[in-house]
């Protein structure tokens, strides 16, 4: 299994990289040339380094010193992406990721847009369907929503 660790800066051109062709391999075809657009703005190497710098939590799968997968936390409370490699699909890399990044979820609900190929894994996860399929900027995504782990949202103990 791969190592997970926290996304550095020099990682984000890999990451990038990464989210795009599983992206084009998974959901592009689905989409139009907006959806397709936006997608690609959203996931630039720039794009990243700002939510880096912001209150979103970025973690890679690295295996053999390449990022292999990726998940990315927003605000604590929501799954903004999670992409494995498609050469590395079915290994359980995607599953290890969230599984990693639940201990930053600080709500009692978390959320994900889900692509509409990811909603089966989604379910898998523990997720269930929060609503009719949605639309933004051409990208057609399936609302989503899952209890956090118990310690979520709760105040910090004593230290």
């Amino acid at each position: 299994m791969p190592k997970i660790r926290p996304a550095h800066a020099d990682d984000l051109p890999a990451i990038s990289a990464l989210c795009l062709a599983a992206f084009n391999d998974a959901v592009a075809p689905s989409l139009g040339a907006a959806g397709i657009a936006t997608f690609g703005s959203v996931a630039a190497a720039d794009a990243f380094a700002a939510r880096l710098q912001g209150d979103n939590h970025i973690l890679v799968a690295e295996q053999d010193a390449r990022v292999v997968g990726m998940v990315e936390l927003k605000e604590g409370r929501h799954l903004a992406m999670l992409f494995v490699d498609p050469a590395c699909q079915g290994q359980g890399i995607g599953h290890a990721l969230f599984e990693a990044v639940l201990p930053q979820v600080r709500e009692p609900v978390l959320t994900v847009r889900a692509s509409l190929n990811a909603v089966p894994t989604y379910l898998r996860y523990g997720f269930v369907l929060d609503g009719e399929v949605g639309e933004f900027n051409g990208l057609v995504y399936q609302q989503m929503v899952r209890a956090a782990p118990p310690s979520a949202g709760a105040a910090p103990g004593p230290h």
